[in-house]
């Protein structure tokens, strides 16, 4: 059965419906008010007037006033509707229509408040489709990628690397897909811009005329008209180092991506970098923290590892998921469980930081032909010994069962978010600061 679709404009906080039925009563109450002058005039017209014949000559009375009212309603509806329309759409992008506008910047910006930490191609899936609940997003993303495009821009301009952040600003955008194609754009071999994004230059130019790395991404957000915002972890670049289990170490995000044993450790350089004061600031106040998806050590990790940002997580006062992700990854999770992902995650940043673990219960989804991992096992047992609540639901693309699917991604933390609010509402946690030496 087709599921029944509401119009944008009766959906609450819209701010138009009041509008309407106050323009309704008074156009009622001017219509009774013409009515007592225009009564006698109207009973003593002759019975073959055209006035009289367009106002339903032969019927019945009540069937007449109906049919006036009904008449009325619709010339007012559609001189409001064309109103609307020429009042607002100078202001609309070609294309869109008035009343999804109007649902982007009122029924959204009413939507919780959401951090999602993390980076990579997991990082952008969540927000693509968690920018349908709400325009009050937070990506905080990590600089530690030092491959292709963005490794070139960090070698040559001395900036952190900015392919995680262009990824997410696409996922973001209100024009996706086609931002996405445009940020996402790579110029082809011998154009002297050999395989760099038009995303990373774009963000390597705002840099360059702001003169800091942070305003160039928060003007990046406002330029490219940004469901939310995109906030770097910092904005000093980020050396990941890894130590294996034969205690041979690895330089490098690249690197560590593609080691060839397990790894037992992983730490950043400079470890007392400074996190940016704006996301420590919105971790604190957020309804909920989304840790992942992504890429274990060198995606979701290099971000908890900053001390500002691990300490912001455990004194938030919203609820914190950590969202596991649906597929091994081969030289990093090559054979993990849940719980192996949890308790990795665990002995880096220690507990105290997660509420809710979310994990993947369909393992019934197309595997693509050529991927090494394999779908990531939910071990019961072992997951219970956490105190942390987990949550399974259907979380995977059917046609790729190395994917999250976003709006089933979305909408399974929104659950989780309404439900804690009413069953286990939190109190405001305070976080330490050092404070500064005198003199």
């Amino acid at each position: 059965m087709k599921r029944l679709r509401i119009p944008r404009w009766l959906y609450p906080g819209m701010h138009l419906k009041r509008w309407l039925l106050l323009l309704f009563l008074g156009i009622t109450v001017l219509g009774l008010g013409a009515a007592i002058f225009l009564v006698d005039l109207y009973r003593k017209l002759p019975t073959d007037s055209i006035i009289y014949a367009l106002t339903g000559a032969g019927l019945d009375r009540p069937i007449r006033a109906a049919l006036i009212v009904l008449a009325g309603l619709a010339v007012t509806a559609f001189g409001v509707w064309g109103l609307m329309r020429s009042v607002v759409s100078p202001f609309v992008a070609r294309g869109d229509s008035v009343m999804e506008v109007l649902y982007t910047k009122r029924y959204l910006a009413r939507g919780p408040r959401i951090v999602a930490i993390g980076g990579g191609t997991g990082l952008s899936t969540l927000l693509r489709g968690l920018k349908g609940y709400s325009a009050n997003i937070t990506a905080i993303v990590t600089v530690a990628d030092d491959g292709g495009s963005s490794g070139r821009l960090r070698q040559q301009l001395g900036m952190a690397p900015p392919g995680d952040i262009r990824n997410c600003i696409a996922a973001l955008a209100d024009a996706e897909p086609l931002m996405t194609q445009l940020m996402q754009y790579r110029f082809p071999p011998g154009s002297g811009l050999d395989d760099h994004a038009f995303g990373n230059l774009f963000i390597a130019a705002m840099t360059a005329v702001t003169g800091d790395f942070e305003e160039a991404v928060r003007e990046s957000n406002r330029v490219l008209a940004v469901r939310g915002q995109v906030l770097p972890a910092t904005s000093v670049p980020l050396n990941l180092q890894a130590t294996l289990a034969s205690g041979r170490k690895l330089r490098g995000q690249v690197a560590i991506s593609h080691a060839e044993e397990p790894i037992e450790r992983v730490s950043i350089e400079p470890d007392d970098v400074r996190a940016s004061q704006e996301a420590i600031e919105q971790i604190l106040e957020a309804d909920m923290v989304v840790i992942g998806p992504g890429s274990l050590f060198s995606s979701v990790l290099p971000n908890l590892l900053i001390s500002d940002i691990r300490d912001a997580v455990a004194a938030a006062g919203g609820m914190r998921v950590y969202v596991c992700n649906v597929a091994t990854q081969p030289g990093e999770t090559g054979s993990f469980s849940a719980a192996r992902h949890l308790e990795a995650l665990i002995d880096h940043v220690g507990e105290g930081l997660i509420d809710y673990v979310l994990l993947n219960a369909n393992q019934g989804a197309r595997r693509p032909d050529g991927w090494l991992g394999q779908p990531v096992q939910v071990d019961v047992r072992r997951l219970e010994s956490f105190p942390v609540t987990i949550v399974e639901e259907d979380l995977v693309d059917p046609a790729n069962a190395h994917r999250h699917d976003p709006a089933k991604l979305a909408a399974a933390l929104m659950r989780i978010q309404q439900e804690d609010r009413v069953e286990r509402p939190r109190q405001r946690r305070t976080i330490s600061r050092p404070t500064a030496s005198a003199g």
